[in-house]
């Protein structure tokens, strides 16, 4: 069992049909048995690249329904999501100006970084951010994260 940190570039593979999408679904598969987090503000960035998905005609509207449908249950049920804290903006502030990122990628930075940080006080295996984000990838590395980009698999 690992633990993962999802960021929406990521998540959003579970949803709609893109290179990596079997990978994604594979990892946050419950039978897996894998730890899922992510940051609140992923739910909605999902539920805006979903709906601008089906504005923009790539998605029809009963799959952008169903979409959204599962996005919702899955965050009740499958998730663990980092809450979004004075703190933890305070350390996604700090991290956009050091590696220039943008607003919501150093959010997801900073909440990944919070769950790495406690399992590894913990004595468990770090965690591994999983995002199709380069910039944000780069950075992650640059900190000590471990990444892995779901465009390669």
């Amino acid at each position: 069992m690992a633990t993962y940190f999802f960021d929406s570039s990521a998540l959003a593979k579970r949803y709609v049909t893109e290179t990596g999408t079997t990978w994604v679904q594979a990892l946050t598969d419950p039978a897996a048995g894998h730890n899922i987090y992510m940051a609140r503000i992923t739910l909605v960035e999902l539920v805006s690249a979903i709906t601008r998905r089906r504005r923009n005609g790539d998605l029809t509207p009963a799959a952008a329904t169903a979409a959204l449908a599962d996005i919702r249950a899955d965050f009740a049920a499958d998730y663990q999501v980092i809450e979004i804290t004075a703190a933890l903006i305070s350390r996604a502030e700090t991290l956009a100006e050091q590696h220039e990122l943008r607003g919501y990628d150093a959010v997801q930075l900073a909440a990944a970084l919070e769950v790495n940080t406690a399992y590894v006080a913990a004595g468990q295996l770090p965690a591994i951010l999983i995002s199709a984000d380069l910039e944000l990838n780069a950075a992650a590395t640059a900190e000590g994260l471990s990444v892995d980009d779901p465009n390669t698999h």
